[in-house]
């Protein structure tokens, strides 16, 4: 029996000692016996996007590991080089330019109110960059007039949905956003009365996202048949070019009209122009396309010479063209034996041959 006791006050003791614990470690870090109190806030701005970052560790590790094996390439370095790294150029391109927010750029430095109804005016830095997908708009005091050095917002309004554009606006109204951001949302929510800009951004993003997914999955077919068949994948490598070219042609075609201008006080207006993005895509696009249509012309002029270390040899013929220029060999080769006149040695092996013919027919 004291054995049974003893073992069912056993979990209360110790919990009983655990609570006196945590009663003398209640006033750690707390103020008055109050809950912990953080005073010092460590909010800090966006300084870059996750995803783009992401990508950007991605090739720049596949092009490391590239240059870490090239020293021990012996053949064909020049081409499996240009190859290999304008490939990994293209496709970092085209995922970055997906996601990144310099497809459409505006900066200046405004004086404005910092919320609405209020007389306060704020000396900042106020940008606007339009991605294929979203509007990112930032806002940074400059703090030689001023000793606002906290203000520094970086809101970014999706518009990938019908209705998406809206709802952010709005959530941003609830969460007390700074009035100049708020002013600049409230060009792409509205889809009336002449406000038409979001819609317009939006077609313009969409079409070209389309042209880059596109451009991506041929890139994806370059890369296989650079490995199986480089012939073909240069043909690919053209094509990706044509895509991304089209992707920029297709974004410039489907940008508004009336060009937007976002007035503030003081004759100072956000005037948008043509981002890094756009550019990056028409540098990769026309360098895919002009280095894969050499390819192509060297190809033809020389055929089956165009080869990179990447190439896998099946021992086998792996292409038709292949196949049928060594038959048509073959073919003439034999043709030529046959016109050959006969020489010594095979005039004694057709007599030896004939002789036997004639002496088995005797036999018989």
């Amino acid at each position: 029996r004291l054995l049974a006791l003893q073992c069912c006050a056993t979990p209360w003791i110790i919990y009983s000692s655990f609570s006196r614990v945590t009663n003398r470690m209640t006033g750690w870090l707390r103020a008055d016996g109050g809950p912990t109190l953080y005073n010092y806030p460590n909010r800090t701005p966006v300084t870059g996007d996750i995803q783009a970052i992401i990508v950007y560790l991605i090739f720049a590790t596949l092009f490391i590991a590239f240059l870490l094996i090239f020293p021990g390439i012996r053949k064909e370095r020049f081409t499996t080089f240009v190859t290999v790294t304008l490939s990994l150029f293209v496709g970092n391109a085209i995922m970055v330019t997906r996601l990144e927010s310099g497809w459409h750029v505006a900066k200046t430095e405004i004086v404005s109110t910092y919320r609405a109804f209020s007389r306060e005016l704020i000396h900042a830095e106020l940008g606007a960059f339009i991605g294929l997908g979203h509007v990112n708009i930032t806002l940074k005091a400059l703090s030689q007039d001023n000793n606002s050095e906290d203000i520094d917002f970086n809101e970014r309004f999706s518009w990938l949905g019908s209705t998406e554009m809206g709802e952010s606006y709005r959530e941003a109204l609830v969460r007390g956003v700074p009035f100049p951001i708020m002013k600049v949302a409230e060009y792409f929510s509205l889809g009336e009365e002449g406000f038409t800009w979001g819609g317009q951004y939006r077609a313009a993003g969409y079409y070209g996202s389309i042209f880059l997914w596109a451009a991506f999955a041929s890139w994806l077919l370059m890369n296989l048949l650079l490995v199986v068949v480089p012939r073909y994948g240069a043909y690919m490598m053209t094509l990706t070019g044509a895509l991304m070219l089209g992707a920029a042609l297709a974004y410039h075609c489907l940008l508004p009209s009336n060009p937007l201008r976002v007035r503030f006080e003081n004759e100072q207006e956000l005037v948008f122009r043509l981002g890094w993005c756009f550019y990056l895509v028409i540098l990769a696009g026309a360098l895919c396309m002009v280095v894969g249509l050499c390819i192509v012309a060297v190809d033809l002029a020389y055929p089956h010479r165009f080869s990179t270390v990447l190439e896998v040899d099946y021992d086998t013929p792996y292409d038709r063209h292949v196949i049928i220029e060594e038959s048509h060999t073959k073919t003439k080769n034999w043709k030529k034996r046959l016109e050959e006149p006969p020489g010594l040695g095979r005039r004694i092996l057709r007599r030896l041959s004939s002789k036997k013919e004639d002496s088995d027919r005797s036999i018989r």
